[in-house]
């Protein structure tokens, strides 16, 4: 009798979730039911994510009133700084936002969903909106993609996952190093609430973004897992740490290549790097994962290293960042670029034309593929 299993050569690689792995069956790869178009539009060119969100809204000079709204107006507590509820108070601050990076040649944009958990809301005594943030951000970063894809040039929105403030790793107490602030279960659920809401508010990915601590990343992506089951909806997922030092460690310890192997069973579309170093910095970690990765690589640096007198936090004006990511695009390196803290559109729009005739980073299988 023949077996219908697939041999390892043939379970595709990059482009779907696996499935739930039974003992002694290969992984099953099911097809995307959205952002279908992605890994055809990856190997074609390298795509360019938009820039930071924090630092735009920073740029509309808000007060304690505006973060409020009419619908808050009463609360007994200070919500300035609550980025994520701006959602809700301010949508249209959030969709200017996103039109700005549309229009500055993002191919995809991040939903302002950062810190939108009940874990990250708490510190706000807002756990109750997390659904409701993640479902309206959704929902503004699906109407402007609407808004400006064309068929030559469709815009995808990413629902934008953080790392929470807590860590599931690491001992709050220095007295105590067994002592958790959280735990695997509650990241967990908090992450599929989130995820939930972004599916419904129509997102096409999800971006599980500046990863500090491994631990925290595997009960998003569990938590996906156990959504796609649930739903039927098969979504790319795009995996980015962050290099918080020259040891070239994420916070928890692992070194790049150990965090891609602690992570590379989720078959992410794209695996990188975003934040902390700017990209000067991080060229090296950049390299050693475009060396590693059996699918896509991303890379989001910030504006160089912060400086409190510069306009935007951050030192590198577009024309830097610009040219140190198109040197990471000749050198074959990366298929996805954009920017993370300091960064505008005016350095989303240097970026996009700076790489818009390089040759997108390609990877054994894609060679063997086309032999």
């Amino acid at each position: 009798m023949t077996s219908s299993v697939p041999t390892p050569s043939t379970v595709p690689t990059g482009d779907g979730v696996p499935s739930h792995e039974l003992p002694g069956v290969l992984p099953r790869v099911l097809p995307y039911t959205r952002g279908t178009q992605l890994p055809e539009l990856l190997k074609q060119r390298i795509l360019i994510l938009d820039g930071a969100m924090g630092t735009m809204i920073q740029r509309y000079k808000l007060g304690e009133a505006e973060y409020r709204g009419t619908r808050f107006a009463d609360l007994d507590h200070d919500v300035k700084g609550n980025n994520e509820l701006l959602s809700l108070t301010q949508p249209q601050v959030i969709s200017e936002i996103h039109e700005q990076y549309l229009a500055a040649g993002a191919d995809i944009i991040e939903t302002n969903t950062f810190g939108a958990t009940r874990v990250a809301q708490a510190d706000y005594e807002m756990e109750d909106l997390a659904y409701e943030m993640n479902l309206e951000s959704a929902r503004l970063a699906r109407a402007a993609c609407d808004k400006y894809s064309t068929p030559d040039k469709p815009r995808f929105v990413a629902g934008a996952i953080g790392p929470t403030p807590k860590t599931a790793s690491i001992s709050p107490d220095v007295n105590d190093p067994g002592a958790r602030n959280t735990s695997f279960d509650e990241l967990r659920t908090t992450y599929y609430e989130q995820a939930q809401a972004l599916i419904e508010g129509g997102a096409d990915l999800f971006l599980v973004e500046t990863i500090f601590d491994t631990l925290n990343a595997k009960a998003a992506l569990f938590a996906l897992d156990e959504l796609f089951e649930a739903t039927g909806e098969r979504l790319p997922i795009m995996i980015s740490g962050t290099v918080t030092d020259a040891s070239g460690r994420i916070l928890s310890g692992q070194t790049v290549e150990a965090f891609w192997n602690s992570l590379r069973h989720a078959k992410p579309l794209t695996f990188g790097l975003n934040c902390a170093l700017g990209a000067a910095l991080m060229r090296p970690y950049i390299a050693e994962l475009a060396k590693l990765c059996d699918c896509y690589v991303s890379c989001y640096p910030n504006a160089g290293l912060p400086n409190p007198m510069s306009d935007t936090g951050f030192d590198e004006t577009p024309d830097v960042t610009s040219g140190l990511l198109k040197e990471f695009a000749d050198a074959g390196l990366v298929n996805i670029a954009g920017g993370c803290c300091g960064t505008t559109p005016a350095h989303i729009a240097a970026i996009a034309q700076a790489l818009n005739i390089v040759k997108p980073r390609r990877w054994p299988q894609h060679y063997r593929d086309a032999a």
